[in-house]
C-alpha cells in the first residue's frame, strides 16, 4: 500500500494563469515573490511528479516538506 502525506512545494517567484494550469488538482498560494503549492494526501509517485513538473517548467525550489507524518 503507497505511503501517502499532505507535502508543501514552495518555489520562486508568483504563478500567472499559465503556470496554475500546469499545477491543477493542488492548492495553489501566492504570495510576495513566492508560490507554494499543497498537495493533500498524495503518495511519493505523485510527489514526484510534481517535482518533475516544477523542474520542466525552470521553476526554481524553495522548500518541499511533509505537513504531517506520512500515514
Amino acid at each position: 500500500m503507497p505511503v501517502t502525506g499532505n507535502y508543501i512545494v514552495v518555489v520562486k517567484g508568483e504563478f500567472g494563469i499559465e503556470l496554475l494550469d500546469a499545477f491543477q488538482g493542488l492548492d495553489v498560494t501566492v504570495d510576495e515573490g513566492r508560490t507554494t503549492l499543497r498537495a493533500s494526501h498524495v503518495d511519493q509517485a505523485a510527489l514526484h511528479g510534481i517535482l518533475e513538473r516544477a523542474q520542466g517548467l525552470g521553476l526554481v525550489l524553495l522548500d518541499v516538506h511533509c505537513e504531517d507524518e506520512p500515514a
